[in-house]
C-alpha cells in the first residue's frame, strides 16, 4: 500500500504580530515514519513507497478492509420497475428512516499472521484517563477499530467486526466494562468467540490482576500496551450463572430487590459484610460522585467502613440466615462452626483490589478454567488481614451451589451490590470465555492457530422472487429454498465455493445461477461470474449464502424495458470498439482471461451515480480499477473500492489475495527449493503445486534465469496458479525480478498482454513503477505489445497510486 503522508506544521514566531507557519516534516498516518520536508530527505519518489503499517501491523485494521457503503437509494436497478410498489414506498421509507444506515462495512482479507484488535474504552473509568486513551488509541490504530462505550455500547462494534478471523478485543475500563463486553458476546453468539484483553482503568481491577495486566494503568506507553496485546496468550475463564427464585417459606419479608444486578459471575459473588460495605460505597458515590475521583480515596472509604463493621459486627449471625449446599453436600454446619460474616464464591485468585482469600494450604490450587468455583468464609477480623497477605476460611470447591436465605441480605456480583430479599439462588457453570493473558518471560510464543472452517447454509432465490422483492431482504430470505450446507475456509474465493456447490447432491441446485451479495448494501446484488475470483465468501455472505437462478428471457426483458432508463446500454455481444465508445455511460467490469469470453451476463442501462464515481479511479473500458488501498503486509495493495456490474448496481467490494502463508504446517521461511515447483507452474498443475507447498517446498524457487513460478504462470496465463501463489507465497514474490531482463511478474504479464493476470498482480500489490534493465515499466511493456487498453489501465493505476492520500485519510 502507498503511505498516506500527513503534513506536520511548525510555527515560528515572527517579529511581526502574526506567526509564520511552515511545513517542516511529513509523517505517514499509518506507520508513523517521518521525514524532513527537504529534497534530500523526502522527494516525490517516496510518495509511491509501500507502507508496512508500522510496528503494530499485525493488529491494525488495514484501510483496505473498510468499504464505504453507498447512500440509501443512490444506485439504480436493471430490473423492471413495478407500479405496484409505488403505494408502499412511503411507508417503507418511513420504516427505513428510523434505522440509521451504516456508512461502511468491514470486509477482511483472511491472513494467518494478522490478528486485529478492536478497542472499547469507557471514558468514565479512571477519571480522565479514558478520554485521553481514546485519542491515543485512535492515533496508533485505525480510528475505525476504536469505540467509545458511551456511544451505544459494544454491540455495534462487535457486529461490525463479526466476520473478521482471529479477532481480539481490548476492553479498557473496570471489571464491569469487561463483563459488559462478555455479555454482549454471549448475545451475538460468536463462533469462535474473540479473545478479550483488559486494560485496567477501574477501582478494583481484579480480573486484570488475575490475567497479569496489573492493578491499574500507570501512564504506560500505548505502543508498549499494544505490543503486549499482540504477543499475549489466550486462557479460558469459567463464567457462572445465577438463577434467583423467591423463597416463599421465609417468614420475614424485607424491602430488598427480587433479582441480583447481574446474572453472570466473572470474578466473584459474595454476601454479608463485604457486600454491605460495597453497597454503602455505591450509595455514597451516587450521592457525591466528586468525593470518589481517586483510587486512594476509594480505598480509604472501604477501610473506614470496614473498621465500623469490625466494631458493630452486624453480620456475625450470617450463618444462621443462610443454608449452603455445594455439589449436593450441606456446608451450613461448617459456616456455623467458623461464624463467618461473609461468604465469597471466588472464580479468580484476586479479590477486593488484589487480595488472595483462598489458602493454598487447603491443598488445591485455583484455576480459572477448571470448572470449579472456590467458596471462602470471611470474618470481620480476616477482612483487614487480607490486605496484609492473610487468607480466609476455605469452605469447599464445587461445580454447583445452592444458597437459601431467610432474610434480606446485601449481596454483590462483580462489584455490583444490592439488598436481595429472601431467595433461593442456584449457581452453575454457564460457559467459558477466551481471555488474553499477559505473556510471562521465558514462555515460547505459540504459533497462530489455523483458520477454522465456516459452516454456511446455501439458499436459492428464484428470479421472479428476486424481481419482486430485491429491496426486501427479509422477504427474499423467507422465499429462498435450502440447497444444502457447506464447510468452507474463510480464505476461499467464490470460484472455489462454486465448485463446492456444484458437488452438492440437491435437486434445488439450478443449472445456471450466480452468487448474490446479501450483506454489503441495503439490498441484494448479483455478483458477476467473471469477478468471482476477486471475492471471498465472507465478502458477500454471513451464515447464509444466497444464489440466484438466472433465466435468460427475464434478462432480455429487463434489458429491453425502458423503466430503468438510460440509452447507452451495452449487451454481452457488443464489440470492444463499441464498449470503448460508450465507456462514459456504462459500468466498468473486469475482463475475462480471453477476449472471446463474455465479460457480462446482463445489460447496462444505467450510468454510475455521482457517489459511485467519487470512489472510482478512472480506468479503461473493460478493466476494473481495484485501487491501491493499503493492505496488511508489506508489498501488498489490497483494495475494497466498490466494483460495478453491467447492470449499474454495485457488486461486493474487491478483495485482493493477501500475501502470506496460509497452508497448514507451512512457514514463511521455507528452505527447500525444487524444480518441481516450476514444472507444476509451467504445466498448470495446481494439485501438484499444492502438494509441493504442503510438503515444505519453497514457492520462491527460481530457474536458471532467475524466474519464479509466478513469472512462468503469469506469462502462460495460468490464472489458477497465479492466484494460489499470491495467496500462499511470501509477499515478496510479486516484485522479484528475473536475472535475464530484470522484469517482475507484472512486467512479464504486461509484455505478454495477459490482462486478467495483470489485474490479479496489481490487486496483490505488484509495483507499477519498477523498471526492467531497459528502463521500461509494465505500462510501457503493454504498449509495446500492442495492447493499448491494458496500457491505459496500468497507467491509470500508476497515477492512482500517486494521488491516493486524500482517499486513504478519509477512511
Amino acid at each position: 500500500m502507498s503511505a498516506a503522508w500527513r503534513s506536520v506544521l511548525q510555527s515560528f514566531q515572527s517579529k511581526l504580530s502574526f506567526s509564520n507557519k511552515e511545513i517542516v516534516a511529513l509523517s505517514c498516518s499509518w506507520c508513523k515514519t517521518s521525514y524532513h520536508n527537504k529534497e534530500a530527505c523526502f522527494n516525490l519518489t517516496r510518495i509511491g513507497e509501500e507502507c508496512t503499517l508500522g510496528s503494530h501491523k499485525t493488529i491494525v485494521v488495514p484501510p483496505s478492509w473498510i468499504v464505504k457503503l453507498p447512500r440509501r437509494g443512490s444506485f439504480k436497478s436493471s430490473l423492471r420497475k413495478s407500479p405496484k410498489k409505488k403505494g408502499s414506498s412511503k411507508k417503507k421509507s418511513k420504516e427505513k428512516a428510523e434505522k440509521e444506515p451504516r456508512a461502511f462495512v468491514i470486509k477482511p482479507i483472511p491472513t494467518a499472521n494478522v490478528r486485529p484488535v478492536i478497542v472499547f474504552i469507557n471514558p468514565k473509568s479512571g477519571g480522565n484517563q479514558g478520554v485521553k486513551l481514546l485519542q491515543k488509541f485512535q492515533w496508533h490504530l485505525n480510528p475505525r477499530q476504536v469505540f467509545d462505550l458511551t456511544q451505544g455500547g459494544p454491540k455495534m462494534g462487535l457486529e461490525l467486526f463479526r466476520k473478521v478471523p482471529n479477532l481480539r478485543v481490548l476492553a479498557c475500563g473496570g471489571d464491569g466494562t469487561v463483563g459488559w463486553v462478555l455479555s454482549v458476546l454471549d448475545q451475538l453468539t460468536f463462533h469462535p468467540p474473540p479473545a478479550v484483553g483488559v486494560l485496567p482503568l477501574g477501582t478494583g481491577n481484579d480480573l486484570a490482576r488475575a490475567l497479569g495486566w496489573g492493578g491499574g494503568y500507570t501512564d504506560e506507553p500505548i505502543s508498549k500496551i499494544l505490543s503486549n496485546i499482540g504477543n499475549s496468550e489466550t486462557v479460558l475463564l469459567d463464567r457462572w450463572q445465577l438463577k434467583v427464585e423467591k423463597n416463599n417459606d421465609a417468614k420475614e419479608k424485607g424491602d430488598g430487590k427480587e433479582q441480583l444486578p447481574l446474572s453472570v459471575v466473572n470474578n466473584y459473588f459474595s454476601m454479608g459484610v463485604d457486600a454491605h460495605i460495597a453497597l454503602e460505597f455505591h450509595e455514597a458515590r451516587e450521592a457525591h460522585p466528586e468525593r470518589f475521583n481517586s483510587r486512594l480515596r476509594n480505598k480509604m472509604f472501604y477501610g473506614q467502613m470496614g473498621g465500623k463493621d469490625l466494631v458493630r459486627r452486624k453480620w456475625k449471625g450470617l450463618a444462621e440466615l443462610v443454608t449452603l449446599e455445594c455439589d449436593g453436600k450441606d456446608m451450613t454446619p461448617k459456616l456455623k462452626d467458623h461464624r463467618v460474616h461473609a461468604i465469597v464464591f471466588l472464580n479468580i485468585p484476586s479479590y477486593g483490589g488484589g487480595t488472595h482469600p483462598w489458602n493454598r494450604a487447603f491443598g488445591i490450587e485455583q484455576a480459572t478454567d477448571d470448572g470449579l468455583i472456590e467458596v471462602v468464609g470471611l470474618t470481620t477480623y480476616q477482612l483487614p488481614l487480607l490486605q496484609a497477605g492473610g487468607h480466609g476460611t476455605c469452605i469447599a470447591q464445587c461445580r454447583t451451589a445452592r444458597i437459601v436465605t431467610s432474610k434480606t441480605i446485601p449481596m454483590q456480583v462483580d462489584g455490583e451490590a444490592c439488598k436481595l430479599e429472601p431467595s433461593v439462588i442456584t449457581l452453575s457453570l454457564l460457559n467459558q470465555a477466551t481471555m488474553l493473558a499477559k505473556r510471562r518471560g521465558g514462555r515460547p510464543q505459540t504459533q497462530a492457530a489455523a483458520q477454522e472452517s465456516v459452516r454456511v447454509t446455501v439458499l436459492k432465490i428464484n428470479m421472479p422472487d428476486y424481481e419482486q422483492h430485491h429491496y426486501e431482504k427479509e422477504l427474499l430470505a423467507q422465499a429462498a429454498l435450502v440447497v444444502g450446507e457447506l464447510d468452507v475456509s474463510p480464505a476461499a474465493d467464490l470460484e472455489q465455493v462454486r465448485a463446492m456447490i456444484s458437488k452438492l447432491e440437491s435437486p434445488n441446485v439450478p443449472p445456471d445461477w450466480c452468487f448474490v451479495d446479501s450483506c454489503t448494501a441495503e439490498r441484494f446484488f448479483r455478483v458477476d461470474r467473471a469477478q468471482e475470483h476477486l471475492h471471498y465468501l465472507m465478502d458477500i455472505a454471513g451464515d447464509q449464502l444466497f444464489i440466484l437462478e438466472e433465466v435468460a428471457d427475464v434478462q432480455d426483458a429487463a434489458g429491453g424495458s425502458g423503466g430503468s432508463g438510460g440509452s447507452g446500454a451495452a449487451t454481452k455481444d457488443v464489440s470492444r470498439e463499441t464498449s470503448q465508445e460508450t465507456s462514459q455511460d456504462v459500468s466498468q467490469e473486469v475482463l475475462s482471461p480471453s477476449d472471446d469470453q463474455s465479460t457480462s451476463d446482463r445489460a447496462s442501462p444505467d450510468p454510475l451515480t455521482d457517489d459511485a464515481k467519487e470512489t472510482h479511479a478512472a480506468a479503461p473500458a473493460g478493466l476494473a480499477a481495484p485501487g491501491p488501498a493499503p493492505g496488511p503486509a508489506p508489498g501488498t495493495h489490497h483494495s475494497y473500492t466498490p466494483v460495478y456490474s453491467a447492470d449499474g448496481v454495485p457488486y461486493s467490494s474487491f478483495a485482493g489475495h493477501a500475501g502470506g502463508d496460509t497452508a497448514a504446517g507451512s512457514s514463511h521461511l521455507l528452505e527447500k527449493s525444487s524444480e518441481e515447483v516450476l514444472r507444476a507452474s509451467r504445466e498448470n498443475d495446481l494439485r501438484r503445486l499444492r502438494e509441493l507447498h504442503q510438503q515444505g517446498f519453497s514457492m520462491l524457487s527460481i530457474d536458471a534465469v532467475g524466474q519464479t513460478a509466478l513469472h512462468i504462470s503469469a506469462r502462460a496465463d495460468h490464472r489458477d496458479i497465479v492466484k494460489y501463489l499470491l495467496a500462499n507465497a511470501p509477499p515478496s514474490i510479486v516484485d522479484i525480478p528475473d536475472t535475464e531482463r530484470g522484469q517482475t511478474a507484472l512486467q512479464v504479464a504486461a509484455a505478454a498482454a495477459r490482462r486478467s493476470v495483470c489485474c490479479l498482480l496489481v490487486a496483490a500489490g505488484a509495483s507499477l513503477i519498477v523498471r526492467d534493465r531497459q528502463g521500461r515499466t509494465a505500462k510501457q511493456l503493454a504498449r509495446a505489445a500492442g495492447d493499448e487498453t491494458l496500457a491505459d489501465y496500468l497507467d491509470s493505476q500508476e497515477r492512482f497510486h500517486l494521488v491516493t492520500e486524500d482517499v486513504e485519510t478519509i477512511v
